[in-house]
């Protein structure tokens, strides 16, 4: 097996701390669904901040997201309310939070003129559901029982996440994304030393989504290859 940059043991450890939050929620009358429902909607704003170039809050909210996206399965498995509709709704629901994460990344580099920051966002996009959707169909058709798909591959949710959020973070830190030709031309004179800011902040933005697109890929890769290195792949043929 391909591992993953999370370790079993780790995700489980993670998944014990959040078990006492996950509670807490629940004593407060929400459900698991519920807590789905509203980790979607910190994706949601986390998109809107970003379609208006906030990247800082940005990429606060998307660690935010990443830590709550722990409770919704932390309370099933705790209070014994695993149900397939809920795994189900995590699911679609952890999907489309990331499409419009990454829409609203590419809308606010579009905004500040960083055209190249809209393809790669959709190039992020792409890859990141494609292991999303091996993972899926692997475990669909018995390759991978239970949640083994988990631990292949080198980029899981959790690690693009991460470093999506130390991108943003940087990015925003920075003074956000520029249209590095239209400074120059702005200026009259051209460019000189100082305006490299920009040229960095829009390269920072270019490597974070670019790393994303390209470790999504690779991972989607091993994830077909340990698929068809399966001891049972004679049986489904």
């Amino acid at each position: 097996m391909i591992g993953s940059l999370v370790s079993p043991e780790l995700r489980a450890r993670v998944r014990g701390l959040a078990v006492p939050v996950a509670l807490a929620f629940g004593r407060l009358g929400l459900t698991p669904n519920a807590l789905t429902v509203l980790g979607f909607g910190i994706s949601l704003a986390a998109a809107v901040a970003a379609g208006f170039g906030a990247w800082i809050p940005t990429g606060l909210l998307v660690i935010f997201g990443g830590v709550f996206d722990l409770f919704d399965g932390a309370l099933a498995r705790a209070t014994n309310r695993v149900r397939r509709l809920g795994a189900f709704l995590d699911s679609v629901f952890d999907r489309a939070g990331e499409a419009v994460l990454y829409l609203g990344i590419g809308i606010g580099c579009l905004r500040a003129g960083f055209q190249e920051g809209m393809v790669l966002a959709a190039a992020a996009t792409a890859a990141s559901f494609m292991v999303s959707y091996t993972r899926a169909k692997s475990e669909s058709l018995g390759f991978t029982p239970g949640t083994g798909m988990a631990n292949v591959g080198i980029a899981p949710r959790e690690v693009r996440l991460v470093i999506l959020a130390i991108g943003l973070l940087l990015v925003g830190l920075m003074g956000g994304v520029q249209d590095f030709v239209a400074l120059c031309a702005l200026k009259g004179d051209g460019c000189d030393a100082d305006d490299g800011s920009a040229l960095t902040n829009n390269f920072v933005m270019t490597f974070t989504l670019g790393a994303i697109a390209v470790l999504a890929t690779t991972t989607t890769v091993q994830r077909i290859l340990h698929v068809v290195r399966h001891p049972a792949i004679e049986e489904h043929q």
